[in-house]
């Protein structure tokens, strides 16, 4: 499986026009007593694996500011994330029409020379989705159950799931786990590493155990 090839600039949307763009979601609820997400959109946060004093591996939240995030086939001038902005998360809006919805990440590390389009990572997410009825404050929204997760591992490591059934409970679902040397140094935790090999990738399959809410891993 390859990466987006072609790049070009684009204009940033904020989160909720572009979720609207991306996925057409139906309309959010009005009340101001609904407290969590008025759609199902995942959030997806970005880690890298360090080792501690003891020798263990253990997980750290890292942020990064040369990034372009973007829906595989969205509008040309929308984003969800544009080079220059630190993020450390985003939500990610689903295609309700549709089993599948892909993103791409373009990076903009030109020192390092990780801004050619051969470097670009994808993330592809296959699910089903269903009309709920969430609550009496919000109202019917879709829910997603994912099946299976494919991406590039040209500077991603790995994807790890959470919780496989998306609703619109605020709630970390998925994590992505970037190649990241001297973490704890430099503006973004660290520098991103060169791959050795650009054409990898990586797939997970959820059981039905793990799309009734178990999740799944990396």
């Amino acid at each position: 499986m390859r990466s987006e090839k072609k790049y070009k600039a684009r204009r940033v949307l904020p989160v909720a026009v572009a979720a609207l763009s991306l996925s057409a979601l139906l309309p959010a609820c009005n009340s101001q007593g609904c407290t969590d997400n008025h759609n199902a959109l995942p959030l997806m946060g970005f880690y890298a694996v360090t080792t501690d004093d003891g020798g263990k591996l253990r997980e750290e939240a890292i942020a990064l500011d040369s990034l372009d995030i973007g829906g595989v086939g969205a509008p040309d001038d929308s984003l969800l994330v544009a080079s220059g902005q630190r993020v450390g998360s985003l939500y990610l809006p689903f295609r309700y029409h549709s089993e599948q919805t892909a993103f791409f990440f373009h990076y903009n590390y030109k020192s390092q020379g990780l801004d050619k389009p051969v470097f670009n990572d994808t993330i592809t997410f296959t699910y089903d989705s269903e009309p709920y009825f969430a609550s009496e404050e919000c109202g019917a929204m879709y829910r997603y159950m994912v099946r299976k997760v494919v991406y590039t591992r040209h500077l991603i490591d790995s994807v790890a799931v959470s919780d496989s059934v998306i609703t619109n409970v605020e709630r970390e679902r998925f994590k992505v786990f970037f190649r990241v040397g001297n973490l704890g140094e430099g503006p973004d935790n660290g520098i991103l590493e060169v791959p050795d090999d650009p054409d990898r990738f990586g797939e997970i399959e959820l059981s039905k155990a793990a799309r009734r809410g178990k999740g799944g891993g990396r």
